[in-house]
């Protein structure tokens, strides 16, 4: 353990099901459960070290419970976002994410609302449960010219995905640059890049210089009938401008996030025959638990060996 590794000790889980899956924790470690439904009491609150949030956290009523952990050093999520994270704990606090556990099911995700969308394969659901049989035809991916914005984990994990399909890619990260799988385009280049752009793939994280990357002059710019994917995060893309190409049927979405969550009752995108919407299941599978129980025994055993964890996002106290 250097001086710049803090000693880690206490770590809450918030579901016995997850406690029950990482035992035996490595000597030196306890792991307490904490469903963050309620404050700790104080007596346990002062010996936390590091909290797993809940799969899906409520920002309001649960991160403000943080501030009463004194001796809190690291906070991990069991997402690959952590949208509010470091805001709610300020910068003396690490904050961990489970990059790379959602890597391959929202990859599939972003793989299955493209050819969904392109197939009809919703419309042709509505009509089965009507006993409709309309066939038509319809676009393929196979000769689209795809957009992917995002070259992180799952960003790689859609364009390994979309190689058999015979799809003409263009990637798309936070600047220009080159890598062992060819050039990257720059974000400031995305309205040049839209033209062309039959299908815009959104991977992104969100962040200040992502929220609303997306907006109506870029949409504006797509060609009629393209096709915009986000399984990223939805304040990504200006809701309303989307909404106002969808509904009015130049443009098609296929969308396993939103913003705001959930699409509120009566939202037009609910009726909109060019929408297809999923209640952001990227990474909820069945292959979600034990790649989440294989990662944090990976964290339990570098916090009792003194080593800094993986998916650090904000350093804390390890920084140098």
């Amino acid at each position: 353990m250097t001086e710049s590794t803090p000693a880690i000790r206490t770590v809450t889980v918030p579901d016995a099901e997850l406690l029950a899956a990482l035992q035996p924790v490595p000597e030196g470690v306890t792991v307490l459960l904490w469903d963050m439904e309620a404050p700790l009491p104080a007596e346990e609150a002062g010996n936390v070290d590091v909290v797993v949030l809940p799969y899906n956290p409520n920002p309001a009523a649960q991160l403000p419970l943080l501030a009463a952990l004194p001796n809190l050093k690291l906070v991990h999520t069991q997402s690959t976002g952590y949208d509010g994270v470091r805001e709610a704990v300020g910068p003396g606090i690490a904050v961990a994410s489970a990059a790379g556990v959602h890597a391959a099911t929202t990859a599939e995700l972003a793989i299955g609302l493209m050819l969904a969308s392109l197939r009809g394969i919703d419309a042709a659901a509505r009509d089965q449960a009507e006993g409709l049989w309309r066939p038509q035809r319809r676009k393929s991916l196979a000769d689209r010219a795809v957009t992917l914005v995002g070259v992180g984990g799952i960003g790689a994990e859609i364009a390994a995905r979309l190689a058999p399909f015979e799809i003409e890619l263009t990637r798309v990260g936070s600047t220009a640059r080159d890598d062992a799988q060819g050039h990257v385009h720059g974000v400031d280049e995305l309205i040049e890049l839209a033209p062309t752009t039959e299908i815009l793939v959104l991977i992104t994280p969100l962040t200040e210089a992502t929220r609303g990357l997306v907006d109506a002059r870029l949409l504006a710019a797509l060609p009629d009938g393209a096709l915009v994917v986000n399984v990223a995060r939805g304040a990504v893309v200006d809701s309303d401008a989307l909404t106002a190409e969808v509904v009015s049927g130049r443009l098609h979405a296929a969308l396993d996030v939103f913003d705001p969550e959930p699409l509120p009752a009566g939202h037009p995108l609910w009726s909109a025959p060019n929408a297809l919407i999923t209640p952001h299941v990227g990474g909820n599978t069945s292959a979600f638990f034990p790649r989440i129980v294989r990662l944090l025994t990976r964290q339990l055993e570098a916090f009792a060996a003194g080593r800094k964890p993986e998916n650090v996002v904000q350093d804390g106290p390890y920084a140098s």
